[in-house]
């Protein structure tokens, strides 16, 4: 599933709408472009840029914004709101956005999404508001439409849309869980992706939106806002939980094997004398020393990029259970926010790099995330 970040405009401004309403508007700020950027420098994989005075007013002020946008940012950018006629679209898509999405105006005159799709193929999506009946609003959810979420699915995606955005319209996002059964109805429907829009509340509302299942089918992708700046999850923690188990958030460098020994000098003289390990030298490591002289540890290099690390047993500090697994990776950072917002709790590692972490496995092992301590092997 990708994850989107909402950018909404109004007046030339980044905005938070309170529970959805223009009647309830909260500056964010001065710079929409500049709260773009920080999306995308936090790792979203998609933008939502959302034009409030484009949707609601019919002005079009925000444009020449929207279309410097654009041109300043690499992510990819999905543009919504006010967009009503074919040369509208099409002047977007060839500003920069990566697709542009219609609410409205699909529902009303359907043949300008045909032709558009023709023209743009794999450039139109169709952002839906349904309310708990599948009835469909529009004008800023200000409109009952009188149509219903499967016949304009169906309809839509016969035009040659290459997705929806689907939103649980008039739902408290603040206090009220996802609308599930929508989001799992709406991919019953149609084949074409359906991206969860409208807001979720925390990390279990996200593992909720991934637990969605149609015949081996699940959602495209989420859009968030608020639940990030407000510091209910991160973007990595999202991301993790969005990969689903084993997301790979950084990449396995070397995996470490870590036996007590309790006599470590004979241990040491039997991998390395009679299986042939080489001693691996270390530069400036963390926490306790390398060296076998020291009786702390050893590490020897057992090839494919894997290393047998020697302790004595019962070292205060290093030796917790039996066995002990540490995979050194390009990133602890991410892969404890991954580990975490799974569900799992972790702790500091001692004696590895800062940031390392540690969790506990099933059988009582302790499973190590580390970054490099610097070793070489000869």
């Amino acid at each position: 599933m990708d994850l989107y970040a909402r950018v909404n405009i109004l007046e030339g401004r980044a905005v938070r709408l309170g529970r959805g309403s223009l009647d309830d508007v909260i500056s964010l700020d001065a710079d929409p472009i500049n709260r773009a950027r920080g999306w995308a420098d936090m790792g979203v994989d998609r933008l939502l840029v959302v034009d409030l005075d484009a949707a609601a007013y019919r002005s079009y002020r925000n444009r020449p914004l929207i279309d410097r946008m654009l041109g300043a940012l690499d992510v990819p950018i999905v543009v919504a709101g006010g967009i009503r006629s074919e040369r509208e679209a099409a002047r977007l898509i060839e500003q920069g956005a990566w697709k542009v999405t219609m609410g409205t105006a699909a529902i009303e005159t359907p043949t300008m999404v045909w032709d558009l799709c023709r023209d743009f193929p794999g450039r139109m999506m169709v952002s839906l508001d349904v309310l708990g009946n599948e009835e469909l609003v529009t004008e800023g959810w200000t409109s009952d439409s009188g149509r219903f979420m499967e016949e304009v699915m169906v309809e839509m995606a016969s035009c040659g849309v290459s997705g929806f955005f689907v939103t649980d319209a008039r739902r408290d996002v603040l206090s009220e869980r996802p609308n599930l059964d929508i989001l799992r109805t709406a991919l019953e429907y149609i084949d074409e992706p359906v991206v969860a829009s409208g807001g979720v509340r925390n990390v279990d509302d996200l593992r909720a939106l991934t637990s969605i299942d149609v015949e081996g089918r699940s959602l495209a992708g989420v859009v968030v806002g608020r639940e990030v700046t407000e510091g209910r999850f991160t973007v990595g923690q999202a991301k993790a939980v969005l990969g689903g188990p084993g997301a790979p958030l950084s990449r396995v460098l070397q995996l470490r094997v870590v036996i007590p020994c309790s006599d470590l000098d004979r241990s040491v003289d039997f991998y390395q004398s009679t299986l042939g390990f080489a001693r691996i030298e270390t530069a400036a490591s963390h926490g306790p020393g390398a060296d076998g002289e020291t009786g702390t540890r050893v590490l020897l290099d057992v090839g494919v990029d894997s290393v047998l690390e020697l302790v004595p047993e019962g070292d205060p500090g290093q030796v917790r259970y039996p066995c002990r697994l540490v995979f050194v990776v390009d990133d602890a950072e991410a892969r404890r926010d991954q580990v975490e917002a799974l569900g799992h709790t972790t702790g500091p590692a001692a004696g590895e790099s800062p940031g390392a972490f540690e969790v506990e496995a099933p059988d009582g092992v302790t499973v190590i995330i580390s970054e490099s301590l610097g070793v070489r092997t000869p």
